[in-house]
């Protein structure tokens, strides 16, 4: 059995889905495991990580405006210390995933026809978001 912990750095430039699956691919095909299980851990508060569709960007559109109706910016929110942005993309952030186990098979991992990782950025002013890999297998 082998593991490895590695980070990847994803500059952001506002709200969005930055797809992070080629980074993600590399990482896994760099450690050769076979055959495994990958981790990955966004550490930040204000994004969240997802499995979405890659094929048709109105879902990426959609998922945006969602999240927009939903937790709406300038609510009443009694946190707002880093603007009004900041509550809102803590909810955003609640409400989706903060962690990711993907197999691995065959040295990738394991991901549907139409799917890709994504690093979902929920403030508007660009970041520098680390994502924590771990893979084990062997």
């Amino acid at each position: 059995m082998k593991q490895a912990i590695v980070r990847l750095q994803v500059p952001t430039s506002g709200q969005a889905l930055y797809d992070i699956t080629r980074a993600v691919r590399a990482r896994v095909r760099q450690e050769e495991i076979g055959t495994g299980l990958l981790t990955l851990w966004c550490r930040h508060t204000s994004a969240s990580l997802v499995v979405q569709e890659n094929a048709d960007r109105d879902v990426q559109a959609d998922l945006l405006d969602f999240f927009r109706r939903v937790v709406p910016e300038g609510g009443h929110y009694r946190h707002d210390i880093e603007g009004p942005d900041d509550m809102p993309a803590h909810i955003k952030a609640a409400l989706t995933q903060t962690s990711l186990s993907i197999p691995v098979d065959n040295g990738v991992p394991v991901l549907g026809t139409w799917q890709a990782i994504y690093l979902f950025e929920h403030r508007t002013e660009p970041q520098m978001r680390e994502i924590v890999v771990h893979i084990i297998g062997s």
